[in-house]
C-alpha cells in the first residue's frame, strides 16, 4: 500500500512539477534594485529541491474546482514564497537552530543570519505582489492576498510558531493541536483556497469576494478525547460551517463557496496529519532520505503527537484525518484524484 500511494503521487507531481519549477523560475527574477546577494539567497530557498506540497495542493484545487492548471500558477508561486520565506526564519539560531534544510545548508548558514532574514523578507513581500500583479479575475488577485495575509499572519503562522517557542505554553493534545492548525495547517488551507479563486469565472458580487477572502477559524477542528474506541476522535468547529452566507448570493455563487467550504474541510485534515506524520517522520525515519536532521524534537523534549499519543495512535490518527480529508472531495466538480493521492502520500512519505 505505501508504494502505490508514493506511486500515485509521483505520477502527479511529474505531471505538474515542470509547470510549477518553471513558474517558480521565471517569477523570482527580481530585476533591478534587488542586490546580487540577496537574489542569490533567496532563489537558493524557493528553488531548493522540494516535494512542493503546497504548489501541487493549488493546481489540484484548481483542477477540482473546473480551473486551469495555467490560471492557477501565481497562486502556486505565491503559496511556496510564503513556505520558502517561512522555512529561511524557523531554521534561524533565535528559532529551530537548524542547519540542514531539503538536503542542503540552510539559508543562514549558506548566506549568513543577516541576509536570510532579508531574504525571508523579500520572498514574503514578493508573494503578494505575485497574486496582486498576476492571479486573474483581478478579484481573485486582491481577495487571495487577503487570505495569504490571513494564513501567514500573527493568528495563523507567525502566531503558531510564537506559541511553538513559548516555553509557558500548556502541554496537551489540544495546545499542540492549536500549534499546528495554524503553524503548518493555515498554509495548506490558504493554497487550496488560492487554487479555487483562479477557477472563478463569470461575474461575481462584492458579497461574494469578501466572503471567498475569509479563511474562516484558525483552528477549525476539535479533538474529542474520549471517543469510544479510545483514541482521539476528530470533529469539526461548528465555526467552520457556511453560516454566514447571505441570501442575496446566487447560485452560481453558492456553488463556489462551497466548493470552497469542501476545500476547507480537506485541508484543515490535511495540514493535521501533514504534522503528524512530519512529527513521525522525526521519530523514525532516515536523515538521508528526509533531507533534515532527524530526532532533534524528541532530544529538546518538544510537544509531537507521538510524544503525547504513542506513534501507532499518533499513525491512527492521521489514517482517521486522511480518510475523512478524502471524503471531504466529494461536492467538487471536476477530477479530484490528485488530491487524494496526494493526501494519501502524506502519511506514507519517508521525506
Amino acid at each position: 500500500m505505501p508504494e502505490l500511494a508514493e506511486i500515485a503521487f509521483a505520477e502527479h507531481a511529474a505531471r505538474l512539477g515542470p509547470l510549477i519549477e518553471s513558474a517558480l523560475d521565471a517569477m523570482s527574477h527580481w530585476g533591478e534594485g534587488c542586490p546580487a546577494l540577496l537574489s542569490e539567497a533567496m532563489r537558493y530557498s524557493l528553488l531548493a529541491p522540494g516535494k512542493r506540497v503546497r504548489p501541487l495542493l493549488a493546481l489540484m484545487a484548481a483542477e477540482a474546482c473546473g480551473g486551469s492548471f495555467e490560471a492557477a500558477l501565481p497562486a502556486a508561486v505565491a503559496v511556496e514564497m510564503v513556505h520558502a520565506y517561512s522555512l529561511i526564519h524557523d531554521d534561524l539560531p533565535a528559532m529551530d537552530n537548524d542547519d540542514l534544510r531539503r538536503g542542503r545548508p540552510t539559508c543562514h548558514v549558506a548566506f549568513g543570519e543577516a541576509t536570510a532574514i532579508l531574504a525571508g523578507d523579500g520572498l514574503l513581500a514578493a508573494a503578494f505582489e505575485v497574486l496582486a500583479a498576476r492571479l486573474m479575475p483581478p478579484e481573485a488577485g486582491w481577495a487571495g492576498c487577503a487570505v495569504l495575509a490571513q494564513a501567514a499572519g500573527p493568528c495563523r503562522l507567525v502566531g503558531g510558531q510564537a506559541d511553538d517557542l513559548d516555553p509557558a505554553r500548556t502541554t496537551d493534545l489540544q495546545t499542540l493541536q492549536s500549534i499546528h492548525q495554524r503553524k503548518t495547517g493555515a498554509l495548506i488551507r490558504a493554497a487550496l483556497r488560492l487554487g479555487a479563486l483562479s477557477a472563478v469565472s463569470g461575474p461575481m458580487s462584492p458579497a461574494f469576494w469578501r466572503a471567498a477572502a475569509q479563511l474562516g477559524s484558525p483552528t477549525p477542528l476539535s479533538i474529542d478525547d474520549h471517543s469510544d474506541e479510545g483514541r482521539p476522535a476528530i470533529a469539526a468547529d461548528p465555526d467552520e460551517r457556511t453560516k454566514t452566507e447571505p441570501a442575496v448570493f446566487t447560485e452560481a455563487e453558492h456553488r463556489y463557496l462551497a466548493h470552497l467550504a469542501a476545500l476547507d474541510q480537506y485541508g484543515a485534515r490535511l495540514g493535521l496529519a501533514f504534522q503528524i506524520a512530519d512529527d513521525l517522520l522525526d521519530v523514525r525515519g532516515r536523515p538521508e532520505t528526509a533531507g533534515k536532521r532527524l530526532g532533534k524534537d524528541s532530544a529538546a523534549g518538544k510537544l509531537t503527537y507521538p510524544s503525547l499519543l504513542g506513534t501507532e495512535a499518533a499513525e491512527r490518527m492521521a489514517r482517521q484525518l486522511i480518510d475523512q480529508a478524502v471524503e471531504a472531495l466529494a461536492p467538487l466538480p471536476g477530477p479530484t484524484h490528485g488530491l487524494e493521492s496526494l493526501a494519501r502520500y502524506v502519511i506514507e512519505r519517508n521525506r
